[in-house]
């Protein structure tokens, strides 16, 4: 029997199950892999808003790293919240060891609009970018780190999400050195209940390359498989609701 993917996220908790190490793990369920946690933080919150965030010591991050590469192995890392620069660090110096893909979320703000990295930790996020394989910034996110320009001047591969853009139709675009940029498009799906996309996109395209999909085809499956969820949200909550993950595709 052929063994599933084994995928890595690096991550903060959310106890509501939306976003963060929850969503990460049913996502990467849902498409096939063994998903592994290593957690950055833990958070209160719900589709309302964050309410107490903890974060876990930089110790405590990099061991559970340890733990699951030296004994069940990792084909692919997705990283998320990381809740302070020493984390960042921390996480950047024990994947520079691994030959693995490595989807990095620039996770600063919530659904809800909870404030998840200080100034600090958003400068770290410079060398989690360099080593990644794929970033995945949304519209705040990608004017925070600089824009579309400064980024394709750092050499960095990325995928500018529409989603939080006005309009219709929403485009995402794939920005990588030296190739022409990727752009998809797709009508806007009307709904509040959109906590954990960012999460559930990173996660589903770690899944994929850590599968051995090629970079196009990751996404598009991830991309297929937010829709889905969106589409399929159980409409839980007073506000920004959770995602219907249990979706596979051609089920």
């Amino acid at each position: 029997m052929t063994k599933p993917a084994r995928i890595l996220t690096i991550a903060g908790s959310d106890c509501s199950g939306g976003a963060g190490i929850q969503a990460d793990l049913k996502t990467i369920a849902m498409l096939g892999g063994y998903g592994m946690s290593a957690i950055t933080a833990i958070t209160a919150q719900n589709t309302l808003g964050v309410f107490a965030v903890e974060v876990l010591s930089t110790r405590m991050v990099a061991a559970q790293i340890e733990a699951c590469v030296e004994d069940i192995g990792v084909d692919a890392v997705k990283i998320g919240m990381l809740g302070s620069a020493q984390i960042a660090h921390a996480v950047a110096d024990r994947l520079e060891r691994l030959t693995v893909p490595v989807v990095f979320d620039p996770v600063m703000i919530a659904t809800s609009g909870g404030l998840l990295a200080d100034d600090a930790t958003i400068e770290a996020f410079a060398r989690l970018m360099a080593m990644a394989t794929l970033v995945t910034p949304n519209v705040p996110e990608l004017v925070a780190l600089g824009g579309a320009q400064a980024l394709g001047a750092q050499g960095i591969t990325f995928l500018a999400k529409g989603g939080d853009a006005e309009g219709p139709v929403v485009q995402d675009a794939l920005h990588r050195p030296g190739i022409p940029p990727t752009f998809w498009h797709a009508p806007r799906i009307d709904t509040r209940h959109t906590h954990g996309t960012g999460c559930t996109l990173a996660s589903a395209i770690a899944t994929g390359l850590g599968q051995g999909l090629g970079m196009v085809d990751a996404i598009e499956r991830g991309r297929a498989y937010v829709r889905a969820a969106l589409e399929t949200a159980p409409g839980f909550g007073g506000g920004h609701g959770p995602l219907g993950h249990p979706w596979r595709q051609g089920a």
